[in-house]
């Protein structure tokens, strides 16, 4: 199968201590591991002020947060939504997102989980990703699933062992954004 991604990065700051090209590499390995067939991706670094007005202004949710994926298209030669199942959900399938993440959110959680601000930044890129392919947190069983699909993609960037979240918003599932109308 023949995968075509297009992956933009871009922040509404000086991000100095934020390496695009690995956040990069983290969307196209977390495309590549869920076999999607083609994609365009979005992927825009903020600050808590400008994800809040986000959050409230498309979710109706009057409070910052860590990350906002927004699923833009999705469509597939033989399925109407995305598959089920732990992993593949999006298998063959041609997407187009928007990752909204959070600088200031993911610099205050990485000093407190004691890890890099890089990692929680791909972790959020991962997240988001995950959400437009298909996956989702809201209840326990679907969580465990996103938390596997999350360390797949870790481990095949090499990355360290991911620490718990304890943040409100992942733990409620409030990162699971639809495009807005």
């Amino acid at each position: 199968m023949r995968m075509n991604y297009e992956v933009d990065i871009t922040a509404n700051r000086q991000c100095a201590e934020v390496d695009f090209g690995a956040l990069r590499q983290a969307v196209l390995q977390s495309l590549r591991i869920e076999s999607v067939a083609e994609a365009v991706i979005s992927v825009s670094l903020v600050d808590s002020e400008t994800i809040h007005a986000i959050n409230r202004s498309h979710l109706q949710h009057d409070y910052p947060t860590d990350v906002l994926s927004f699923q833009l298209d999705w469509t597939h030669p033989d399925l109407e939504t995305a598959g089920c199942g732990d992993e593949n959900r999006s298998a063959g399938a041609h997407i187009e997102g928007e990752i909204i993440a959070s600088v200031e959110f993911a610099q205050s959680a990485a000093e407190r989980l004691d890890w890099g601000l890089q990692s929680e930044l791909t972790l959020y890129v991962i997240h988001g990703m995950l959400h437009i392919c298909g996956y989702d947190d809201l209840n326990p069983a679907e969580r465990q699933i996103m938390r596997s699909r999350e360390t797949a993609v870790f481990t095949h960037l090499g990355l360290p062992t991911i620490p718990r979240h304890d943040s409100a918003a992942v733990q409620s599932g409030e990162c699971r954004q639809e495009a807005p109308e």
